[in-house]
């Protein structure tokens, strides 16, 4: 990862200011030609973290940005309109006014709060007048599984109440049957029902079976139309992974080359880690550039990541780790 000052990687607000990918008919020629080399992408995700590291001042930066990336998320049974609020607090806060003090930074946001839909009225009253959006997680989260016309209706009842960004999640049964007229078909519809709402598209990478399923799965639902495509639901057993990201973040370059048209990523799940932050920037900044490391084309699915970096920048500060506890993100 090139080496960056503070001044010259003051975060942006969150926007939406790229034009969206409007998607394109569906090629099944291009599908069939995507493959996957396994052990050439693990070799090349393997040397990654030793290769890219950053220290001090270019260390706080670069962690900096990835914060103003994160959607701040809360999926749990027992969320609350209380808890909510408090992860909106957060958001709108999320570094300790000290610590950008004596960093001589301006006031950043994340870049989202990730809420089920029953909490999505708490949480846009709670971030009213910020600029910050809310997601939703929708279509029979995580699974994906209950009656298609519910799922349709579940994100067209999120976007009333609110949600500026929908987290989808696809049919697993077609990539693992090949049927990608199918997923193509859901995955339109779904954008459809979104309207001016950002859509995310789930993949549940952990449950594809293969690098190439991940591969053309990515494609197809660019293809209908996807803002976004997101590793992981982070409820299944293997959540975002460098080699999946790798994948990825290739099939999106390799749209972009096609289309002129790009497309965010989204890895979720698993990253709780400030030093896994900064691997996945370098990795986004090394195969697609700059332009995607800002949070309309870049979001960290996360909770607990940024207690671990506002830990590391007050470190950066004091020269000591104070208890992750005082921390907490709600």
């Amino acid at each position: 990862m090139e080496s960056q000052t503070l001044e010259q990687t003051t975060p942006l607000a969150p926007t939406h200011d790229e034009p969206r990918n409007p998607g394109m008919p569906l090629d099944l020629d291009w599908v069939a030609s995507v493959q996957a080399n396994t052990s050439a992408i693990e070799r090349r995700c393997a040397t990654l973290p030793a290769r890219r590291s950053v220290k001090k001042d270019y260390q706080a930066a670069w962690l900096l940005k990835a914060v103003t990336c994160i959607d701040l998320t809360t999926l749990s049974g027992d969320d609350t309109e209380e808890r909510v609020r408090r992860l909106c607090a957060k958001a709108r806060q999320p570094v300790r006014a000290d610590i950008m003090q004596a960093l001589d930074m301006d006031p950043i946001t994340t870049g989202a709060v990730c809420v089920y839909h029953e909490m999505i009225p708490a949480a846009v009253k709670a971030l009213e007048g910020t600029g910050i959006p809310v997601a939703a997680v929708s279509t029979g989260f995580p699974a994906g599984l209950s009656p298609f016309h519910l799922r349709v209706a579940e994100i067209e009842e999120s976007v009333k109440a609110g949600a500026k960004e929908i987290d989808i999640v696809i049919s697993r049964r077609h990539v693992l049957s090949g049927n990608w007229q199918a997923l193509y078909d859901e995955m339109k519809t779904f954008r459809a029902a979104c309207g001016e709402a950002h859509i995310k598209a789930i993949l549940a990478t952990g449950e594809l079976g293969s690098l190439r399923n991940v591969a053309r799965a990515s494609l197809i639902c660019m293809m209908a139309g996807a803002d976004f495509i997101k590793t992981s639901t982070g409820k299944e057993s293997v959540n975002a992974t460098l080699p999946v990201s790798l994948v990825m973040i290739r099939a999106i370059r390799n749209y972009y080359d096609r289309t002129g048209f790009r497309v965010g990523y989204k890895p979720a799940g698993g990253i709780s880690k400030a030093k896994d932050a900064l691997v996945y920037l370098s990795l986004i900044k090394e195969e697609l550039g700059d332009r995607w490391l800002q949070p309309d084309l870049f979001r960290f699915g996360a909770s607990s990541l940024l207690n671990d970096i506002e830990r590391q920048l007050e470190h950066h500060v004091t020269g000591a780790y104070s208890a992750s506890y005082r921390h907490a993100s709600a």
